[in-house]
């Protein structure tokens, strides 16, 4: 396989693996609610290697993007955090091999005060205005009233009229953010296309919360929904904060926000085509994580939602020329991607320097297997998943049951059967040291199969 000459990696944010249609398949994710329909995606997807069992392990959104830009873990050894000294992005190395690197991005974090993962590129750009960036002083125009309940406290409702006040001057389809970042990487394309070597990182903040898709996108919603627009959700248990139908209203924000996503990588997609970079380059597209929309109880990200419908994401290769397309189920960790696209892009001679693994022999069609397991988590919280193809086994505190679902009877994680296999929980919790966690599990079997877990604090 001939190097590729040119790299485009896109990121998004919070973008579910189930809300993709190519991995989807066009089951229902919730009642009532229609699946979305990704059809750029799936049409890109059609030329790619599609991976089924691709997970971040330190989340969430900084301590992801370390791990995709350094191929270092991140959850033994940090937090969200800048790179240090010592550190050496993507950037930084393909600008050693003469590679000519861009970054576009609307997620504000990376240009947070004290942030710099925009080092080693030679062009960055700010889309301002996403969340709760403080882009705009102004007070909103609009009415906070009609965008949140009787139960947002005045930290909540000052977070969405930051929102509101971004984003008050959009009007075109054009405005939106997911719409700016892709134009602008288009525009980037063409002017670039004359260099030898090209990386351009494209980095989405959406389908991240807030959810205020343009009209036209909100077909997901019931049209006889008459409350408040809730385009944030609070974080604590949903029934104690929203009616069943405003959770339904706001599962459906967010189909809408993802199809938008897709359909503003639709033009993304055609302008790839049509440059010319789907013949001579290594094109990615996944997801730092997914996102918690109340199917365990609860919505937004946090350390005790370590299900699949946070830890599942897209991740899709496309190779020169869409060679080897198809699906496979190998299990990778976001560190293993910089090491592989190194060795697609001929330095793979740099990779001794990493904890990642090159999964290029998956690539290749040589292999299914590249880990036998993963393991997710953030840094400070003592949640842990560690998951196989089959069994998803969830470590807790001290003071709640642990957690084993079978993945391939059970995908939505329903039935913990934690008491009736506590051999499989043992087994996958032997795959990771205890460096990998906040405290140190004991695991204990006792009469007729009852497991129970003792921790020690080891801070």
């Amino acid at each position: 396989m001939a190097p590729a000459q040119n790299l485009i990696f896109i990121m998004l944010d919070s973008f579910r693996q189930d809300h993709v249609s190519i991995y989807n398949r066009g089951e229902v994710v919730f009642t009532g609610i229609p699946p979305c329909q990704t059809p750029n995606i799936d049409k890109f997807a059609k030329e790619c290697i599609i991976f089924e069992n691709v997970y971040p392990c330190g989340l969430p959104t900084m301590p992801v993007r370390y791990e995709l830009m350094t191929g270092q873990f991140s959850l033994p050894f940090r937090s969200w955090m800048p790179l240090t000294s010592e550190d050496l992005s993507i950037a930084e190395i393909l600008r050693r091999e003469e590679y000519i690197c861009g970054f576009i991005t609307d997620t504000y974090h990376f240009r947070a005060p004290g942030m710099n993962y925009h080092r080693g590129f030679h062009s960055y750009q700010w889309v301002r205005g996403q969340e709760y960036d403080p882009w705009v002083s102004s007070p909103p125009r609009r009415d906070i009233n009609n965008y949140v309940n009787e139960h947002y406290s005045p930290e909540w409702r000052a977070r969405i009229e930051q929102f509101l006040a971004n984003t008050d001057d959009f009007s075109d389809e054009k405005h939106w953010f997911p719409a700016q970042v892709m134009d602008r990487a288009i525009d980037w394309l063409k002017k670039n296309r004359q260099h030898k070597h090209i990386f351009l990182w494209i980095d989405s903040f959406e389908p991240h919360e807030p959810w205020d898709p343009p009209q036209g996108f909100d077909t997901y919603t019931d049209p006889n929904y008459k409350g408040p627009r809730l385009i944030m959700p609070m974080g604590n248990w949903a029934n104690t904060w929203a009616t069943p139908e405003q959770v339904q209203f706001i599962r459906g924000l967010y189909a809408g926000e993802a199809a938008f996503v897709d359909h503003c990588l639709g033009g993304l997609f055609e302008a790839l085509r049509d440059l010319g970079y789907y013949e001579d380059s290594l094109i990615i597209l996944t997801a730092d994580h997914g996102h918690p929309l109340a199917d365990h109880g609860k919505f937004l990200k946090g350390t005790d939602r370590m299900y699949s419908e946070l830890l599942k994401v897209p991740f899709l290769v496309r190779l020169p020329g869409g060679k080897n397309a198809g699906r496979t189920k190998a299990l990778a960790q976001f560190p293993d991607v910089l090491p592989t696209i190194l060795e697609l892009l001929g330095f793979g001679n740099n990779n001794i320097a990493m904890q990642g693994r090159s999964f290029v022999p998956v690539l290749k069609n040589k292999t299914e297997v590249h880990r036998p397991a993963v393991i997710a988590g953030y840094y400070r919280g003592f949640h842990r998943c560690i998951r196989d193809q089959n069994w998803s086994y969830v470590q807790t505190p001290p003071d709640e049951p642990d957690e084993l679902y079978n993945l391939t009877d059970d995908p939505r994680e329903q039935h913990n059967l934690i008491d009736e296999y506590p051999a499989e929980a043992r087994r996958l919790a032997a795959q990771f040291g205890n460096i990998f966690r906040q405290e140190v599990p004991r695991i204990i079997k006792g009469v007729q199969g009852e497991y129970e877990m003792a921790s020690a604090a080891v801070e």
